[in-house]
Formats: C-alpha cells, sequence, structure tokens
C-alpha cells in the first residue's frame, strides 16, 4: 500500500496535513487550564456539528463502538428491552453488544439493502402498552451496505406510537459528512467517532446526549466505570478528565470541527452528496448496481456495488492493493464478496475520487469484468463539470 494514495475505505479516512499536524503536539499538563482551551471548544463545535443547542457532548478515549458501550451502560439495567432491525454489519453488531449485556433485544430482521422500518417500528411499539420497549436503536448510515435510513421518520413512529422510549443513533459514518439533526429527530443518544467525517485517526468515541437521557443515567444498572458519564460531567465541570485526556487527538478534534464548521455545514454536505453522485454515476456507467435498493437510500458516505454473479469482489479489493497501492473496503457479512466499498467521505475532493474510479477500473478490467476502461471516469467527470464544487475543502 502506497503513502501517497489517498484511501478510499468508509474510515479512516484520508487526514488532512493541518489536522495531522495538530494531534503531534508537545505534552501538556492535563490538569492545568490550558487543557480547557483544547476541551471547551470540542465540545462546542460538536454540538454544533450535532445540530443541537441542548445536547451534552461526552469524548471517550476510544472508538465508535466503545461509543455504542457507552449509550447503553448509562441508560439501561439488566433485562431492558430494546427494539433494533437488524439491516447490515453494524446495527448486526450493535444488536450483539446489547445481548452480551443482558438486554433482551426485539429484533426486526431486514434485507440488507434496505433501511430502517420505521412503519414496523410503529406497529411494535404501538403494540408496546406497558412500555417494555426501553430504547430504540437505529442505524443512520448502515456502512456494510452504503444505505442511509431516515431517522425523522424513526421518531415519527415513536411520537405516532405516544412511547416514551429513548432514541439512539449510530450516527459513526454520517455525522461530520451528511445532515444530521439532534434536536429536530429527537434524538436522545447519538454516537460517532473521531475517524470518520472528522478526518482524525481513530481514537476518539464521541455522544451527545439528551436531557432524556441524561436523566436515565441515574435509574441504569449495567456496570460501567471507564464510560461513566457522570464521572466524565464532574471532570468537564472542572475543565478537566476523570483520567488522562487524549490530548493530541483532542487538539485534533478541536481544528477538524472548526474546519468542518468554516466550510459550512451545508456546503460540507453538498459536498458528499456531489462527490457520492459522482460515484453512483461511475457505477452506472460499469452496468453494476449498488447495494442500496434503491436512490432514496443512497449513502453519500460509502457505495457498496454489487459485481456479476460468480464474481468474487473481494478480489476487486486485494487487487487493488497489491497492484496499485490503492485502499478500497471489501464487502462485510451476508454481502462478502458480492460487493466492493468505496468511501467518499471525510478530507476528498473531486479529483481525488476520479482517482479512485480510475483505479477501480483499471483493477476490474485486469479481472476480466467486461469494463470499458474511461467510462465510469467520464460519466463522474460529466456530473463533476456539471455540479462544480461551491466550496472546496480547505485542509484540501
Amino acid at each position: 500500500m502506497s503513502f501517497q494514495n489517498p484511501v478510499f475505505i468508509p474510515g479512516p479516512t484520508n487526514m488532512p496535513e493541518e489536522i495531522r499536524k495538530a494531534c503531534d503536539m508537545a505534552t501538556i499538563d492535563h490538569r492545568s487550564p490550558v487543557f480547557a482551551t483544547i476541551l471547551n471548544p470540542c465540545l462546542d463545535n460538536v454540538r454544533k456539528v450535532l445540530k443541537s443547542e441542548r445536547a451534552q457532548v461526552f469524548i471517550y478515549p476510544s472508538t465508535g463502538t466503545g461509543g455504542w458501550e457507552t449509550a447503553l451502560t448509562n441508560t439501561l439495567s439488566p433485562g431492558d428491552t430494546v427494539l433494533a432491525a437488524r439491516n447490515g454489519m453494524f446495527s448486526h453488531r450493535w444488536i450483539d453488544m446489547c445481548q452480551r449485556h443482558g438486554l433482551d433485544v426485539q429484533i426486526v430482521e431486514t434485507p440488507w439493502g434496505e433501511g430502517l422500518p420505521a412503519d414496523r417500528y410503529e406497529e411494535i411499539l404501538a403494540a408496546d402498552t406497558n412500555h417494555k420497549i426501553k430504547v430504540v436503536l437505529a442505524t443512520h448510515n448502515e456502512t456494510a451496505t452504503g444505505v442511509k435510513s431516515d431517522i425523522a421518520a424513526v421518531r415519527r413512529a415513536l411520537d405516532a406510537a405516544g412511547h416514551p422510549a429513548l432514541l439512539f443513533v449510530d450516527g459513526v459514518s454520517s455525522i461530520g459528512s451528511m445532515d444530521f439533526r439532534f434536536d429536530e429527530w429527537g434524538v436522545d443518544v447519538a454516537v460517532t467517532g473521531s475517524q470518520k467525517g472528522f478526518m482524525l485517526p481513530a481514537g476518539l468515541a464521541i455522544l451527545g446526549f439528551s436531557e432524556k437521557a441524561m436523566a436515565a443515567t441515574a435509574q441504569a444498572k449495567l456496570p460501567r466505570t471507564f464510560f461513566d458519564v457522570r464521572d466524565m460531567e464532574k471532570g468537564y465541570a472542572a475543565n478537566g478528565f476523570p483520567y488522562t485526556p487524549p490530548v493530541g487527538l483532542m487538539n485534533g478534534l478541536k481544528l477538524a470541527s472548526d474546519m468542518l464548521l468554516d466550510e459550512g455545514l451545508e456546503n460540507v454536505f453538498a459536498r458528499h452528496h456531489r462527490i457520492a453522485e459522482g460515484v453512483r454515476r461511475a457505477a452506472s456507467a460499469w452496468g453494476l448496481e449498488l447495494c442500496a435498493a434503491s436512490p432514496d437510500l443512497y449513502s453519500d458516505t460509502v457505495s457498496a456495488i454489487r459485481t456479476p454473479e460468480g464474481f468474487n469482489a473481494t478480489d476487486i479489493v486485494t487487487h487493488a492493493a497489491s497492484q496499485y497501492g490503492v485502499a478500497f473496503g471489501v464487502g462485510l457479512g451476508e454481502v462478502a464478496g458480492k460487493v466492493f466499498r468505496i468511501g467518499h467521505l471525510g478530507s476528498l475532493t473531486d479529483v481525488m475520487m476520479l482517482s479512485g474510479l480510475a483505479t477501480a477500473e483499471m483493477c476490474m478490467a485486469d479481472l476480466g469484468l467486461d469494463i470499458t476502461l474511461g467510462s465510469g471516469v467520464a460519466a463522474a467527470q460529466e456530473f463533476y463539470r456539471s455540479n462544480p464544487a461551491r466550496a472546496a475543502l480547505k485542509a484540501a
């Protein structure tokens, strides 16, 4: 793999040089007032990225998986019931975590490639007259299948059923890249990580808690120590952590969130949509379909592209790495070997994406697929020329 080439995986994403330098800093006393100049802007900026006025933000030395565990252990007790749809690898993993914690998960099995079944959620919630269900899990962007789900529809389902369950949203591959509306959608816990839309290395779990979720922490009986938000809340009140914070990563997060806000969130979302649409035009020109079942489900951060029956899609990924030094994503779970994934999020431009599309074409041609070199690149070029960038990513 060549460090000179950008990566086209759905995370970790390409890191702007400014952010890399911000993470590479001298040691400071994290119990001194200096740390507050890093911590407080991070908390304020993340709240803005979530489009929230009220969310209580927590940042842990961890990953999105640790963020899932933070959400569960701080709000639930053994035996509590959780409602979740399994429509991809990451919704599956969150369900698995719930079960390992002794929670009763009511699973709505959903075809991989489909979005969350909000109508089915509403039926189940309306029938739960005793309000046994305590939490509804929702994966906003299923990274394994390139499927975006309608979180507003899930909130409407809860409201239509008159159900008090908390709404937890996995926004690991959406927050910072796709529109996310914490307050408007009535989200109670949002989970993301540093290594995707925030353009940082892996190492931070980033969460937003609503007032309702914070209130639930007083009754929760699942064990938690490292991920206890009450301890973190006390630490923040003194401008610190309850333990040693990841200062360099947080200094990077301060800059990364500044960059997103300076670009303008709507411009960030438009850039991701534009780049993603170029990838989708390329896939169509190749005669290939996306795993996502319909255009309303298309993700703007990752496209899972189906290859012809009998062809092992993983070969494209391994060939790209060995022959051209370029990274794409393999298929996971039920779609392993059936799709390859192109990540198009974080620090990325139209021109960078064109290089990835050209590489994918070469790999497919090398492996004997009926691909005309230049066809997908030309389709993306035509789209990018007709839809020029309004605001270039400042770090690019």
